[in-house]
Formats: C-alpha cells, sequence, structure tokens
C-alpha cells in the first residue's frame, strides 16, 4: 500500500445507514430526514450519514448494509402499523408510515445478523422492539401508573426539546457507567412506549414512572442501544 492510499484509509470515516421517511407535501410524496438527527452523525461522532429511501421496497437491502459500518434508525412523526404485533390501531388519528415499517424491520432482524451496530431513537427503539417481537403501549398516557409523556404542541420548539422528566440507568449497567449519574433528564415527545420486550431486550433506563427508556441486546458482541 502507497503512502497515499494508508492516509486516504486512515481517514476514511464510518458510515452509518439512516432510513428516511414519507412526507407529503402539497400533494407530492417526499422522503425526509430531519438536521436535528443527521448533525449529531457529523458535527460530533464524525460520521459519514447514509440516507436510504424506505419508498423502493428491500430489494436493495444487502447492497445498503454491505455499504454500512453501523445502523441509526431516528424518531418520525409516524407510528409504527399496529397489525406488525398483533393490535388493533387505537391511534387512527395518528399518521403511519408502512413503508418505512417494511423495510425498517428485514433491516434491523438482517444488520443484527450482520454484527452490525446498532442505535435507535424514539421510533428506531420501538421498531427494534417490534422487529424482535415486543409490543408497544399505544396510548401509554392512558395507563394507569403512567405519566403523560408527550410534548406541549402549543410550545415553543425550544420548550418542546427543554428538560422533562429524568430517567434512571439501571443501577450497575455499562450504561450507568456512561452516564455517570444516577439520573438525568430528556425531553419527551412520545404518546407511546414499549411494553412486552422483543427477545433478548433487556432494559437500560427507567422513567420514573417506571416506563422503558433505553434496552440493549446484552447476548451480542456488537453495540446495541
Amino acid at each position: 500500500m502507497s503512502h497515499n492510499q494508508t492516509v486516504k484509509a486512515a481517514k476514511r470515516k464510518p458510515v452509518v445507514l439512516m432510513t428516511m421517511g414519507a412526507q407529503e407535501r402539497k400533494g407530492h410524496p417526499y422522503q425526509v430526514m430531519t438536521h436535528k438527527y443527521i448533525l449529531p452523525l457529523t458535527e460530533i461522532s464524525g460520521c459519514v450519514p447514509l440516507l436510504v429511501p424506505t419508498c423502493c421496497g428491500t430489494a436493495d437491502l444487502e447492497q445498503y448494509l454491505a455499504m454500512a459500518d453501523g445502523i441509526y434508525l431516528t424518531g418520525a412523526g409516524s407510528n409504527i402499523d399496529p397489525a406488525l404485533y398483533g393490535q388493533e390501531n387505537l391511534t387512527p388519528d395518528k399518521a403511519q408510515d408502512q413503508e418505512r415499517d417494511l423495510f425498517d424491520l428485514p433491516l434491523i432482524r438482517a444488520a443484527l445478523e450482520r454484527g452490525l451496530p446498532f442505535l435507535g431513537v424514539c421510533r428506531g427503539m420501538q421498531e427494534l422492539n417490534v422487529a424482535l417481537g415486543g409490543d408497544i403501549y399505544q396510548q401509554a398516557y392512558a395507563e394507569p401508573g403512567f405519566d403523560d409523556h408527550r410534548e406541549d404542541f402549543t410550545a415553543e420548539v425550544a420548550v418542546q426539546y427543554g428538560a422533562s422528566h429524568a430517567v434512571r440507568p439501571v443501577a450497575g449497567s455499562w450504561f450507568a457507567e456512561l452516564m455517570r449519574d444516577e439520573s438525568f433528564v430528556v425531553n419527551s415527545l412520545h404518546g407511546q412506549a414499549l411494553n412486552r420486550l422483543g427477545k433478548g431486550l433487556e432494559p437500560l433506563a427507567h422513567a420514573d414512572d417506571g416506563i422503558v427508556e433505553a434496552v440493549h441486546l446484552p447476548a451480542l458482541p456488537q453495540f446495541t442501544l
């Protein structure tokens, strides 16, 4: 290998696959991903985001995975189709994105089998749970003992994304060691939450009301969160 090739190889950044979601604008279908999810990859983690459309089916799924060093599935304004975890839809007023559902669930299973690291946020965490056979509280705010974790839609964005409630890592876990605190405060913008956990998933953190706020797959060698 030449000096130039060595330098080039050393500078290669990890490629992180992110799937996009459906959004309609003035009658036209779009595939979108928001800056708030992309920029931490580029500005903090030094990674290259690979944005993947979910509207084209899964025919090229393996080729996408072959380009990726990790998977990052984000939040979105849509809920997972409850039929995928054996329930009727209790929130018909909320948007759904079945093309993303039908792409992300097989993506998750294939990526984990390949040994790729996985980070799922909000919808992404719920997708991981459903992909592994778990299910969802469709209306967590209506469950006895749970707080209302939805945002105030009338508030400014800075308030919606401001500190809302505490999260407590599971004592003695690697996540607790990583966070270096018995409790930390997060924002909260979700009406749904994990219920029965999928195969192999274990909690890493809870809200004060008991809702699972973080999970991992301890039996797998790769990073999962």
